[in-house]
């Protein structure tokens, strides 16, 4: 098989989800960075005009971008070799499929970007090998502190917030994989994928996130290893059977690690539905095939005590609507099953907070149809 060309960057979190189904899966591709004058050129026209990572080129020069489209192509070659197929598993992969997506950006910011001297050059070094214009990598990097951080809800006032949230998911997932390899027990799935974008991407691999995870969670560090190598890497596991857990089975460690998640996953969907839906009443007259854009207004929430104001996006729902087809597909005895589940995970909610107008692909951009 011709290797794919993998356009990314080595300190990306989308690009890690990619990159790990790729190695998983054994296909064969090389990576290289978004900056080069060729990509501006040729393939950028063909991903919609969007500089967005991942994004893949075929032998022949046609182009998927962003890592979700990109793993459902070859999950669609596959006939699904890393969806399960039981309902419960199933829900909840593409659950956490959501979560790794959207729901860990703000730890993943504040461990980048407010660590100071301890990062040393580690983020010059990267920004550099994507912005190499003279003072490109200070540009952006500084764009992203004074713009990004607090537009997604990353101020001095959830500081402590974030922290005590994080050491408590190090530690949850640390105990699931202290007993089982992967989510669903000895083979990766969707849920996987999602979930090392942030775990690998960010904080499993900058210096300061890296030291924590490696001291506080090092059953958790051998998962992110694990999802980047093309073996199952299970020989500290007796069960060397490379299957999902038989009968649906789902640990009560996932049920734990999913109550953690939805004390701020369920108020933050919240209000990003509610803030969503009213723009699109806003704009009811927006031509179908418009681009969905990442941001379309702020909301604010309650975690624990503190408040947050966040950009509400899109891109979280479009994800969340495949939990949702499946849930509705389900028999109505499947349907009790998972949703007793959810509601054992705190998380029943999800399959209400439904946008008032669909999503989808075309031209590689989501677009509202």
């Amino acid at each position: 098989m011709e290797p794919i060309t993998l356009y990314g960057a080595a300190f990306s979190l989308y690009t890690g989800r990619a990159r790990s189904y790729l190695i998983k899966s054994n296909i064969p591709y090389t990576e290289e960075p978004h900056s080069s004058s060729y990509f501006y050129d040729v393939v950028l026209p063909k991903a919609g005009g969007r500089r967005g990572i991942p994004t893949i080129e075929f032998p022949d020069g046609s182009v998927i971008r962003d890592g979700v489209a990109i793993i459902d192509h070859y999950e669609n070659l596959s006939g699904g070799i890393y969806s399960p197929k039981t309902p419960k598993q199933k829900t909840l992969s593409l659950l956490f499929d959501v979560i790794g997506a959207e729901g860990m950006l703000r730890p993943c910011m504040h461990y980048r970007f407010n660590q100071g001297e301890e990062e040393g050059e580690f983020l010059t070094f990267h920004f550099s090998t994507v912005y190499p214009e003279k003072d490109g990598a200070k540009n952006r990097i500084a764009f992203i502190k004074n713009e990004v951080l607090p537009a997604w809800g990353v101020r001095p006032n959830t500081k402590e917030l974030i922290e005590t949230m994080h050491n408590k998911t190090l530690k949850m997932l640390n105990a699931h994989f202290s007993q089982y390899p992967y989510l669903f027990g000895s083979k990766p799935s969707i849920g996987d994928f999602g979930m090392i974008a942030p775990l690998y991407g960010h904080l499993g691999r900058d210096p300061v996130p890296l030291s924590l995870m490696q001291r506080e969670a090092p059953r958790l560090f051998r998962w992110v290893e694990r999802m980047n190598r093309s073996e199952p890497d299970i020989g500290e596991f007796l069960d060397k059977s490379y299957t999902y857990l038989v009968n649906d089975e789902v640990p009560q460690t996932l049920i734990e690690v999913l109550r953690h998640f939805a004390i701020d996953f369920i108020p933050e969907t919240s209000a990003a539905h509610q803030c969503i839906n009213e723009w699109l009443d806003e704009n009811k007259d927006l031509p179908s095939g418009t681009e969905a854009e990442r941001a379309v207004g702020n909301c604010e929430f309650e975690v624990n005590g503190i408040k947050i104001d966040s950009v509400a996006q899109p891109f979280r729902f479009y994800l969340l609507k495949r939990l949702q087809d499946t849930y509705d597909g389900l028999s109505e005895k499947d349907k009790d099953d998972v949703f007793h589940l959810l509601k054992d995970c705190h998380m029943h909610e999800v399959l209400d907070f439904r946008l008032s107008r669909n999503m989808g692909r075309k031209n590689n951009l989501e677009v509202w149809l």
